[in-house]
């Protein structure tokens, strides 16, 4: 396999975002072999992954007859074994249980290629515990994707203590070669970063509802509409270096502080959201979006497409 040559991928898990890697890798026209150990959740994956595919070709982020191919010539995995053995680039995308994960990893390494590169999908795990009982921890490293996988472009990758450098490499120019945009943490942190961010704003929006300012629905578009489009075309940095103007960042920055200071000192801080507060956001949740899934979907995947597009150019017909 030549540097640029695309990898033999096996993903280790049907959910949600099993689902998601296997869509993106096959609609790329990637060989991929697929294994989940509930024989039910596989077989209902293979349906799921060609809708998903099927949307990717809609909304222009797919070329359809190389999709159409990649989706006959995937395989579905008798056995760990079977699903992995000649895998380059092995995804573990199991529930967010950080036995499960280890239990999991370490039958992958029992099976894999020496040379075979294993990532995965946990969004909060560090990869030095993850890794903890395998052989060969420098070849694992974690690769955390956001939902929907195959729309949503970052990918941020945690190495572990051990992690082999060109194995984090090789992870980054897959995923480039993918249309991702991999980041890479310098250290392990709890929650990521991607996590971080998500809770600190989700916290906040959570705060506004239950103390009354807004309801569930104008909180999304406050954010949808506001400060994340914003941030989708240049991040909280560059907007604003960009909003500094001619004033320069440092005298900007410096006045701004005040501001934000005095907003900080008055967000929400609670670090536990109780049970009766967890009832009324559901509520206000389900009254907002209950029974809509299905058109909100296809709504949100639509709205996605479009912002790539502006980005990224999409896939030539």
């Amino acid at each position: 396999m030549t540097k640029f040559e695309a990898p033999r991928v096996a993903i280790i898990g049907t959910g949600q975002i099993g689902r998601g890697w296997a869509a993106l890798i096959v609609a790329a026209g990637w060989p991929v072999a697929i294994y989940d150990a509930d024989a039910d959740a596989l077989a209902r994956a293979i349906d799921a992954i060609s809708d998903r595919v099927l949307t990717l070709v809609k909304v222009g982020r797919a070329d359809g007859t190389v999709a159409e191919d990649s989706l006959n010539l995937i395989r579905v995995g008798r056995s760990l074994l079977h699903t992995v053995t000649d895998a380059d680039w092995i995804i573990e995308a199991a529930p967010e249980e950080l036995g499960v994960k280890q239990r999991l990893l370490e039958q992958i390494e029992q099976v894999d290629r020496m040379a075979a590169v294993i990532t995965s999908s946990a969004s909060g795990l560090f990869p030095s515990a993850l890794s903890a009982r395998l052989r060969r921890p420098e070849r694992m490293l974690v690769a955390h994707p956001l939902d929907p996988v195959e729309l949503i472009p970052v990918v941020e990758l945690i190495p572990g203590p051990t992690t082999d450098l060109e194995c984090v490499e090789n992870v980054r120019l897959w995923l480039s070669l993918l249309g991702r945009a991999p980041i890479v943490l310098r250290k392990e942190i709890e929650g990521n970063v991607l996590g971080r961010i998500q809770a600190a704003v989700w916290r906040e929006c959570i705060h506004l509802v239950l103390d009354g300012v807004l309801d569930v629905e104008d909180a999304d578009r406050a954010v949808s509409l506001g400060p994340a489009l914003a941030w989708a075309a240049g991040g909280p940095h560059l907007s604003n270096h960009l909003a500094a103007g001619d004033r320069g960042v440092d005298l900007y920055i410096s006045t701004q502080m005040a501001t934000y200071e005095s907003w900080w000192a008055n967000l929400a801080t609670w670090h536990k959201l109780e049970r009766d507060e967890q009832i009324r956001l559901i509520k206000a949740v389900e009254k907002a979006y209950g029974g809509q899934t299905p058109e909100l979907r296809e709504r949100r995947d639509v709205t996605l497409a479009r912002l790539l597009e502006a980005e990224q150019p999409p896939a030539a017909e």
